[in-house]
């Protein structure tokens, strides 16, 4: 060969090298696994997207339908909880105003007690006696006049609780409340009681408001899908004394063990009445008001603030357990940033809107298809694509609040919503992530450290009827992540 075909031959490689360097480094193609899981389930290929990437690649390893926009369900929450860590920060809390609206004199409030919210989400029992408890320490004893709730710092639309599914009882289906207690839930506790073959159920918290008609049979079967067995009929009294019949009928199975129903039964200012009325004199407090709506004159000083846990570990609750009003509640606090000083004083779900919208070009994120209604995936308009939400992944795993988010996260095997699959298997303990379901849409999303130690965003989304048998699916595609060369 000449010299000139040897250096032609060398170029031709050369250039041959680096246009092959130059192609994407990924396959459009999904495993094979996979798709057999999908047709075994009757799902198109059509009616998913998919997305996995290594945190530190510039290319994804899988890309399926990825820039399809469909519904993410409760996966949206990452969108919410990140967005939240980043512009929040992790130490944030909500407070809560407690206001004296009269003189307080030896122990005697000659006036109202007011509380005005800020949109606290974890404003649970516990903490709602540390409130209550505040207000005995600042001194006062008695109050003569009313309990007044302020809500007014939310400019939200109440609907129709039942309008999403038709459950309005259902504790999912709450609306955001600036002052919400408890999410206004009542926990009935189903526990078998052998020794006389009943089983027994006590709600919590105990209410003035709630009648309970026990019509369980304790069985000896298998226990299976427990709650499904049940028949709850719900019964509103019609003369406006807030007061409600539960009535459960069907079976309960001695396996079961002690588990909970959780339902919403009583509207908002019922229920803190109702609950403040009995801690308050639990403390050795005097009080025979009603309660009303209404808001706080300005000018006025707090008697005392309570303050929430902060959001780092708030947003466990949200990630792990798919808590829907609380990712609505935090949604809601992010347009709390676009309040400029002596502006607004309410935030909206607009507001919240734009806000993310800023922080994504700040981040240069490009979503042109992400869809916000709520923030919590309880929507069946929210939408985002695969690659998106994977590429919104791979950059909270490189932000400075990483370790609150990914710890927020269900693990797979160990807690959360995760809890139950792939125990016993190596992908145990490595598998961070998040899930989703609603009517026809199945979805997860998370990272996984691999056998390689290697990082990966793994999104999978399936909007289609048979999506509630995608999760065979979903299940084969981590492992082939985490066995991968």
């Amino acid at each position: 060969m000449s010299l000139k075909s040897k250096s032609s031959a060398i170029l031709s490689f050369l250039l041959a090298t680096t246009l092959l360097c130059a192609l994407p480094a990924w396959s459009a193609d999904m495993p094979q696994a996979v798709r057999q899981a999908l047709k075994r389930a009757r799902i198109p290929e059509a009616a998913v997207g998919i997305y996995v990437k290594e945190v530190s690649s510039q290319q994804p390893v899988i890309a399926v339908n990825s820039n399809t926009a469909l519904n993410p369900a409760s996966v949206m929450k990452l969108v919410t909880t990140y967005a939240g860590l980043e512009l929040l920060g992790p130490a944030y809390s909500w407070r809560t105003e407690i206001y004296a609206l009269g003189k307080v004199e030896d122990g005697v409030l000659r006036g109202d007690l007011a509380l005005k919210g800020y949109g606290d989400p974890h404003l649970n029992l516990e903490n709602f006696w540390l409130l209550v408890r505040q207000i005995r320490q600042a001194g006062i004893k008695e109050i003569t006049g009313d309990l007044l709730l302020d809500n007014s710092y939310y400019n939200v639309t109440m609907g129709d609780p039942g309008a999403f599914d038709g459950d309005r009882y259902k504790t999912y289906n709450i609306f955001p409340e600036a002052l919400l207690v408890n999410y206004r839930t009542s926990a009935l506790h189903l526990m078998p009681q052998v020794e006389n073959n009943t089983v027994r159920i006590v709600a919590d918290p105990a209410s003035e408001l709630l009648d309970l008609q026990n019509n369980l049979k304790l069985t000896r079967g298998n226990c299976g899908d427990w709650s499904n067995q049940l028949r709850v009929e719900v019964r509103e009294r019609q003369n406006g004394n807030g007061r409600t019949t539960v009535i459960l009928n069907g079976n309960y199975a001695m396996q079961c063990g002690h588990n909970t129903y959780y339902l919403s039964l009583h509207e908002n200012p019922a229920y803190i009445h109702d609950l403040f009325k009995k801690l308050w004199r639990q403390q050795g407090g005097s009080f025979s008001g009603i309660v009303r709506n209404g808001v706080v004159p300005k000018g006025i000083v707090p008697l005392r603030v309570y303050h929430s846990p902060p959001l780092a570990q708030i947003i466990r609750g949200i990630n792990k357990f798919s808590n829907n009003v609380a990712a609505r509640q935090l949604y809601l606090a992010l347009g709390d940033t676009t309040i400029p000083p002596n502006g607004h004083t309410s935030v909206s779900l607009a507001q919240s809107d734009q806000t993310i919208r800023h922080w994504l070009l700040t981040k240069r994120l490009n979503l042109p298809e992400l869809i916000l209604e709520n923030g919590s995936g309880l929507s069946r308009t929210e939408r985002i694509s695969a690659s998106q939400m994977g590429e919104l992944l791979v950059a909270a795993f490189h932000s400075p609040v990483m370790p609150e988010f990914i710890s927020s996260l269900p693990i797979a095997g160990v807690d959360g919503t995760m809890k139950s699959r792939f125990q016993g298997t190596l992908v145990a303990g490595k598998a961070h992530m998040k899930t989703g379901t609603l009517n026809e849409v199945s979805t997860i999303a998370g990272y996984l450290l691999d056998h390689k130690n290697r990082r990966n965003v793994v999104v999978f989304f399936v909007n289609h009827a048979q999506a509630a048998n995608a999760r065979s699916a979903m299940d084969a595609l981590i492992r082939w992540v985490y066995e991968r060369a």
